[in-house]
């Protein structure tokens, strides 16, 4: 396996990983190119496993379905089965990784402005604190200068 440079990755919002299902040894390099994702791409860039050729004869299948499931389950992303030939799920693919990484930014962009919110909410109320003995203690002043007068 050839490795892709950092650079390739950085940008990189959606990845999907697609093995040939009549090929074995395409389906047992996913792992290599899950750890060069790790390495290289960010932590949260969403990631989909495509087992293509999904059209061929069950005879010349090679991983079965439930294989590629397990796969995509042990790492927590979602699986299709494709055939680019038919063009069977092959919309549904690229739909969902799309909808995933909408998602995700606009997760992003809430809790960016929620912690923008509670950063404004921590500023006031430190300063609240603040005030707080120092309006308890201008007011003891001014009682006493009362008494006194």
């Amino acid at each position: 396996m050839f490795s892709i440079s950092a650079a390739y990755y950085r940008g990189a919002m959606g990845i999907l990983l697609v093995y040939d299902v009549t090929d074995e040894s395409s389906f047992n390099n996913i792992r290599n190119w899950i750890r060069n994702i790790e390495q290289h791409a960010s932590d949260n860039v969403n990631k989909i496993l495509v087992g293509n050729k999904a059209d061929m004869d069950e005879s010349k299948r090679a991983v079965p379905t439930s294989k590629g499931q397990a796969l995509a389950d042990e790492y927590g992303i979602k699986f299709f089965e494709t055939s680019a030939k038919t063009n069977l799920n092959v919309e549904e693919v690229f739909f969902s990784i799309a909808r995933d990484i909408k998602q995700r930014l606009a997760d992003t962009d809430s809790k960016s402005e929620v912690c923008h919110r509670r950063s404004k909410l921590t500023k006031a109320t430190k300063q609240q604190e603040v005030q707080r003995p120092l309006k308890n203690q201008l007011a003891a002043v001014e009682r006493t200068i009362s008494r006194m007068r």
